[in-house]
């Protein structure tokens, strides 16, 4: 029996009226979580064609199936693409099999490190990412992990890195995080792992289409491998991608083909066949973002957190560090004195979506923390400009504090009517 050519409202007419009212939330809502934006119709149509159809196990012109000759172009065109956003040479390895972040990030430990050995990264309270050593993560659970944190100031000490460093030793340094609103300083973490004789990994994922935008310092100088996610402000699928330096001192001194390594990890390591469709989309994102629309677009995403974090300290909230240099900023609520699940619900309840967050030193619950995180990348997709970012943050402030919900929601309504989706 073939199967069906009717459209999905004839033959599943549940999840059709689920994904019209999930598209409708989209659209009558304000998204302000850092890590969610809003892909292009085209990577929409490649993620939906029929590349969905095909299992390609191995990577181009090494595949355990037949009838691969077009993924193998695709997978291929994949990288080249992904070299040219980050303005990188051949010298760079690109894997973009990797599911997702967490999968891409695993595979470099499982890569580079034998299990129980010790890898460095941000403590998850603190701004760093589940799988960047935190204990209830498998990267926690099969390697030794050692984490650094920030300053009662919100910022990275460096010198208080460099000296856990020397005192631990790490295989593998990461930098990055998924909570931190401002730049770190790449080539102090390089100069660092120099010293101890570790591998410099950087987990780019919150920050990468800022950098192929030009709005932020890139890592590449620096870093021996870098991984990212495709679908914050790269603006593409769910999906990742790892960049692996075939130059590296690191991995000439253990005597290692690092890029052969990370390739084995992902297959047959972690994973069977790519996804073939995510990799096509992945393609397209990434051609997407060597335009010049796409630059301004970085740019603009930057401008927005600065003028929406400069608003909403006027109105008297706290953020982590005063302030931000990238995307997205971090609410303290204990002056308001609701946690932050309450600020989340309230936002939530006249349209603006956020994700609660535990802030450096948080005396609460991370369940029921004291803060929530909130960034620019969907609302600058939208069009959204610093003008809108005045009236975005006297409505964050007008849902925290004043009882009126009724009359916030009715103004986010019209804001998003203005810049639809």
């Amino acid at each position: 029996m073939k199967t069906s050519k009717l459209p999905l409202k004839k033959t599943d007419k549940k999840i059709a009226e689920l994904i019209t009212k999930e598209t409708r939330r989209q659209t009558e809502t304000l998204d302000l979580i850092p890590s969610e934006n809003i892909v292009s119709k085209a990577v929409l149509e490649a993620l939906g064609s029929s590349l969905t159809n095909k299992y390609s196990e191995g990577y181009p012109g090494k595949r355990y199936y037949g009838g691969n000759q077009f993924v193998d172009e695709i997978e291929t065109l994949a990288q080249n693409r992904a070299r040219k956003v980050f303005h990188l040479g051949q010298n760079w390895h690109v894997n973009v099999q990797a599911l997702s972040g967490s999968p891409a990030n695993f595979a470099v430990y499982v890569g580079l490190l034998q299990p129980g050995e010790k890898l460095m990264g941000m403590s998850l309270p603190f701004g760093g990412h589940l799988t960047h050593g935190w204990k209830v993560s498998a990267s926690g659970k099969f390697y030794t992990a050692v984490q650094y944190g920030v300053g009662r100031d919100g910022l990275i000490n460096y010198d208080e890195v460099a000296t856990l460093a020397h005192k631990e030793h790490p295989k593998l340094i990461i930098a990055g995080a998924t909570a931190y609103p401002r730049v770190i300083d790449f080539k102090k973490f390089r100069r660092i792992a120099d010293d101890v004789g570790a591998y410099f990994m950087v987990d780019m994922a919150h920050i990468a289409g800022l950098i192929a935008a030009g709005a932020h310092p890139s890592p590449f100088p620096y870093a021996d491998i870098v991984t990212t996610t495709t679908h914050k402000t790269l603006r593409g699928p769910r999906g990742a991608l790892i960049f692996v330096n075939r130059e590296s001192e690191i991995a000439k001194k253990h005597g290692v083909d690092s890029a052969s390594l990370l390739d084995k990890a992902i297959f047959p390591g972690l994973q069977g066949g790519p996804h073939d469709n995510q990799t096509a989309a992945i393609a397209v994102c990434l051609e997407e973002a060597t335009k010049p629309a796409f630059k301004a677009y970085g740019k603009q995403i930057v401008r927005n957190a600065k003028t929406l974090a400069g608003e909403l300290k006027q109105f008297g909230l706290e953020l982590v560090s005063g302030g931000t240099e990238n995307h997205l900023m971090l609410i303290d609520l204990t002056n308001l004195g609701i946690s932050g699940k309450e600020g989340q619900n309230c936002l939530e309840d006249v349209g603006i979506i956020v994700n609660r967050n535990t802030i450096p030193y948080d005396t609460r619950s991370p369940f029921d923390p004291s803060g929530i995180r909130i960034g620019t990348p969907s609302i600058t997709t939208r069009g959204m400009k610093e003008c809108e970012m005045k009236l975005v943050a006297q409505l964050i402030y007008e849902a925290l504090t004043i009882s009126n919900p009724s009359a916030t929601y009715n103004k986010v309504k019209t804001l998003c009517r203005k810049f639809p989706t």
